[in-house]
């Protein structure tokens, strides 16, 4: 869940009406608070604006890219499992696009949510957000893990076909300085091991990175790309995707 002051996941709230504060909650990396603007709901982290629930556009395109990547990548049939559909790991729950927008697909199997506010994992299963993930949260294939993503894909054992990765503005623009081990070479290879062949890697970002894209390289993942999404001011959105062949 990307924390900046000056984050372009979504435009900035404007001076419509004023906003009124639903929730507020010191926690472990700060002050984080639910706001109401008019109809939409607002995510604020240390004084500073994250997101709202005005759009939702990169948070599709983050799941969509990926499944779309995953099964052009894949060209041998899956092995016989319970449920052949692809798993997907969603990094950050956020005001719960991301995984509405994979629950609404028949064509994913398990869905793992990572999330390390016990405030957000709240107001998704017993607060206002509920009106965008309830229908997910009530899919038996989606599954909410409250933990840091980075000591996650670290420390676990499990693996997935997608890892869908959205806690920062950006590899090049992290929320606090732990979560820059996620896209270093050691960051990107405990992502690869929670991997299956095959696995598709996507990570949003608020802008291009080049740097990003060779590290990628670097860490042995194949297929890498950007897929962009045009903003109403600035650079366009990113999402980064990249493959895991062996």
């Amino acid at each position: 869940m990307p924390v900046s002051a000056t984050s372009v996941r979504s435009s900035v709230p404007g001076p419509d009406s004023a906003p009124v504060t639903l929730d507020r909650r010191d926690g472990p990396y700060g002050e984080i608070v639910l706001r109401q603007r008019g109809e939409r709901l607002e995510i604020i982290a240390n004084g500073c604006f994250l997101m709202d629930t005005s759009d939702g556009r990169s948070e599709r395109l983050l799941v969509d890219a990926a499944l779309a990547t995953l099964l052009g990548a894949r060209s041998a049939p899956r092995p016989e499992t319970p449920d052949p559909r692809p798993s997907v790991l969603i990094g950050g729950l956020g005001v719960g696009f991301s995984l509405a927008h994979a629950a609404a697909d028949p064509r994913w199997g398990g869905i793992v949510v990572v999330e390390r506010e016990q405030a957000v994992i709240d107001w998704h299963r017993e607060g206002p957000l509920d009106r965008i993930s309830g229908a997910a949260l009530a899919d038996p294939r989606a599954a909410i893990l409250h933990t840091d993503l980075v000591e996650y894909v670290h420390t676990a054992t499990e693996r997935y076909d997608a890892l869908c990765l959205d806690i920062d503005n950006g590899p090049d623009w992290t929320v606090t300085e732990g979560n820059g081990n996620l896209y270093s070479a050691e960051g990107l290879a405990a992502c690869r091991a929670r991997l299956k062949p095959g696995g598709v890697l996507a990570v949003w970002s608020a802008r291009p990175s080049p740097v990003f894209g060779e590290a990628l390289r670097n860490a042995g993942f194949t297929g890498v790309r950007e897929e962009e999404i045009r903003v109403a001011r600035g650079l366009p959105d990113v999402v980064h995707l990249a493959v895991r062949t062996a």
